[in-house]
């Protein structure tokens, strides 16, 4: 069962440790970027470092486990029969979906020590769940696959994988790349930073299957709101040539040991505050570098 509905936490630094299957790890090699991973690095070298060289643990949040809930839910949405993918059948799935995932995974459990609050957030949601049928009509789709994982290695070596929440494949064999967010809606300044996630999963599509896809979709479910993009050969091109130099960004900081932080107003929201230099905080000892040969995975 994959990572986000399998009881870890949805947006948590775990969903990209983990990305390899149990049946694939032994022939995993090499370095490895996530969309995520990326992300991390381009917003702070130090949440980067954080998470994958120190590793350390990030607990639940309420709007992580939101986001865990409404993905698990929508994965059991497409498992019924086309007529049964309703709004009623949805919210039916809320408590027992949530009761798995909280009984799988204490820390999700702890979040609610309150019915009454653990009631308030279930309605919120709910509200989710009700928004997305207002974006599109699941009785009318049939995804090609869900929680697909996917895997690609450029010519550098770098391998990049990740997760797609959904693949529709047209008739016609066009291919569209879905992902659900229950976040907010980027502004129009921030979209392309928001973009480049599903360009990560284009590139990997097109070099697996060779194949560009006609159509990269974000849902924002909680705004009612559809990101859309039709991306052509030129920008997976590009993207590709991000991606390495990003790679090669993180390798020289790895090498010299300097995960610099990089302070903006997303800082309020970061588990690692306290150990922040910008903020007071002192970082753990760095561990030790891999001896040559070792393979790495972010």
């Amino acid at each position: 069962m994959p990572p986000n509905v399998g009881g870890m936490f949805y947006g948590s630094a775990v969903d990209e440790m983990v990305l390899t299957p149990v049946g694939e790890a032994a022939q995993a090699a090499g370095p490895a970027l996530s969309p995520s991973r990326a992300a991390d690095f381009m917003t702070c070298p130090l949440l980067y470092r954080f998470r994958v060289i120190d590793r350390l643990p990030e607990p639940p949040t309420v709007a992580t486990a939101r986001g865990t809930l409404v993905h698990a839910v929508l994965e059991r949405l497409f498992d019924l029969p086309a007529a049964g993918r309703t709004p009623e059948a949805a919210r039916a799935l809320l408590v027992p979906e949530w009761d798995r995932l909280a009984s799988a995974e204490p820390d999700l459990a702890v979040l609610f020590p309150d019915e009454a609050e653990r009631a308030s957030w279930l309605q919120s949601v709910t509200a989710i769940m009700d928004a997305y049928f207002t974006l599109e009509d699941p009785r009318r789709l049939e995804p090609a696959e869900r929680e697909s994982y996917v895997e690609t290695t450029l010519d550098s070596g770098l391998r990049l994988r990740g997760y797609i929440d959904r693949l529709d494949v047209a008739p016609g064999g066009q291919i569209r790349i879905v992902d659900y967010k229950t976040g907010r809606a980027p502004r129009e300044a921030y979209e392309a930073s928001a973009l480049f996630q599903m360009k990560f999963y284009a590139l990997v599509i097109w070099r697996v299957r060779g194949q560009v896809p006609r159509l990269l979709q974000l849902m924002y479910l909680a705004e009612g709101e559809i990101l859309r993009y039709a991306p052509d050969e030129s920008d997976l091109l590009a993207t590709e040539r991000k991606v390495t130099a990003l790679w090669q960004a993180i390798e020289r900081a790895r090498t010299a040991g300097d995960w610099r932080p990089r302070p903006s107003r997303l800082c309020d929201w970061c588990n690692h505050k306290a150990l922040c230099p910008e903020f007071g905080g002192t970082p753990p000892p760095l561990p030790p570098l891999p001896s040559e040969g070792d393979s790495t995975a972010e």
